[in-house]
Order: structure tokens, then C-alpha cells, then sequence
């Protein structure tokens, strides 16, 4: 029997629960045994599992863990240590996921490297002490921009350096289409069993945030008019970026 515990402080009793639930879905192919309990500040969830099936949860829990601290540790990091001049609500919410998007194969390295599931994780004390290089990285990345703060005053300035990090972003999908809703906004990978966007209505920032995860080669935009949304999208994805203006019947003939 391999078994392995991974341990959050209480406090972050939101994060652990998800993170309970994307195991306990993982473990149910497996036969596994996945429970949690609260004790002396901490949150484990404990795992158990034949050998057998020791690599499997290795490599599930390595890419579940890496995740996790790419966006939600890495997100509070840049929330409290990034200083922005004021801009739109959306550029600055667009300018902050780059960053967190901002090399991060380099991120996932740093973190894989440094994992070990011999017996248990604790996922605080792992990110505090174990991964320094990594929040050192992440800490001239900020300072860059920290410093650069009245060139980005400019909005023409502003733009062209977040054009630069989507520029750099690693490709995750070749083409995307973009059709705006009455309420919002869908999105079409043109996969079968996309299953992340089947039937979901964004809104302008969950389309950014999405776009920007992405970092399609090519995208697709229906819409009945200019939104600050879709106006930022021509901006930072230029020639990238294919933009059809259409009325609410042909938008319904897309869908169809």
C-alpha cells in the first residue's frame, strides 16, 4: 500500500477542499482511498493506494500541485507585491494574467524538480522554503515592471508592453472562436469533448482570463459590437486577432 498526505493549513480551508475534491474524482478510477481531517492548524487530505498505482498519483499530483501554486500562490504573490498605475479595469486584470502566464513552463520545472511524495507534503512549508528560486523569479519579474511604473503611466505604453508578454506566452491552442451572446460571450475550441467551454457564457473578464490561458495562434471574433473586452483583445493580439461584425441572426446561424 503506498500512501501520502498533503497538508494546508486551515486557513486555507477553500483551497484544500478543492483540492480534496480533484483528488477524490482522480482516485475513484483507481480504487484508491482518499479522506480528510483537521487537526492542530492543518487541513490533510490522505491518500491511499496499491504500489501499483504509485506513479499514477505521482504524475497526478505533480501537475494538480504545480497548478496550484502557479496560480494561486503565484496570483497573490503578484497582488501583493505588483504596483500598477491606474489603467482600465480590464487592462490591469489582463496585465496581471499575462504575468502569472509569463513563462511558465520555466515555473513548472522549477516546482517539479522539487517535488518529493515519498510521504507527505506540506504545501505552505513546501512553497516557503522549498521553492525560493522560484519566488525569485517571479520577484524580478515584478520588480521589472515595479520599476518601469511611470513609463506604463501611458496607455499606448502600457499596451505595448502587455503585447510583449502575450507575445511570449507559450501556445496552448491553434485556433479559437469567439461569439458574443446577449449575456456575454462563448467560446469554441472546435474539439468534441471540450468539455471547459461546452455550454458556459463568459463574461469579459472570464473571456480574457481564458483567451489569455489559451494563447491561441489564431482567434475568431464574432460580435455585434465593440466591448472594452474585445476592444483590448485587437489590441494585445493583433494580427492574431480576426474581428467580424455581425447581427444577432447571424450570430444564432454560427451557434447552429
Amino acid at each position: 500500500m503506498w500512501e501520502f498526505s498533503l497538508n494546508l493549513r486551515s486557513e486555507n480551508f477553500s483551497l484544500a477542499k478543492q483540492l480534496f475534491l480533484s483528488i477524490k474524482e482522480f482516485s475513484s478510477s483507481l480504487s484508491g482511498v482518499v479522506t480528510s481531517h483537521e487537526e492542530h492548524g492543518y487541513i490533510s487530505i490522505l491518500i491511499g493506494a496499491k504500489k501499483e498505482y504509485k506513479q499514477d498519483y505521482e504524475h497526478f499530483l505533480s501537475k494538480l500541485i504545480t497548478q496550484t501554486i502557479c496560480s494561486y500562490y503565484k496570483s497573490e504573490f503578484l497582488s501583493q507585491n505588483l504596483i500598477l498605475p491606474r489603467h482600465d479595469k480590464i487592462g490591469v486584470f489582463a496585465f496581471k494574467k499575462a504575468l502569472l502566464n509569463f513563462d511558465r513552463e520555466t515555473d513548472y520545472y522549477i516546482i517539479g524538480r522539487s517535488l518529493d511524495f515519498n510521504k507527505n507534503l506540506y504545501l505552505e512549508s513546501f512553497y516557503n522554503f522549498k521553492l525560493a528560486p522560484l519566488k525569485a523569479k517571479w520577484a524580478e519579474l515584478v520588480s521589472l515592471a515595479n520599476e518601469n511604473r511611470d513609463y506604463l503611466i501611458s496607455t499606448d505604453s502600457f499596451i505595448d508592453l502587455l503585447k510583449f508578454l502575450i507575445d511570449n506566452l507559450d501556445i496552448c491552442e491553434e485556433e479559437v472562436d469567439i461569439i458574443e451572446e446577449p449575456n456575454g460571450y462563448k467560446l469554441y475550441l472546435g474539439k468534441e469533448d471540450d468539455e471547459d467551454f461546452a455550454n458556459k457564457v463568459l463574461n469579459e473578464e472570464a473571456l480574457i482570463s481564458s483567451i489569455i490561458d489559451l494563447a491561441p495562434q489564431k482567434i475568431n471574433l464574432y460580435c455585434h459590437n465593440n466591448s472594452s473586452a474585445t476592444n483590448l483583445l485587437e489590441k494585445i493580439f493583433d494580427q492574431r486577432i480576426n474581428v467580424t461584425t455581425i447581427g444577432s441572426a447571424a450570430v444564432q446561424k454560427i451557434n447552429k
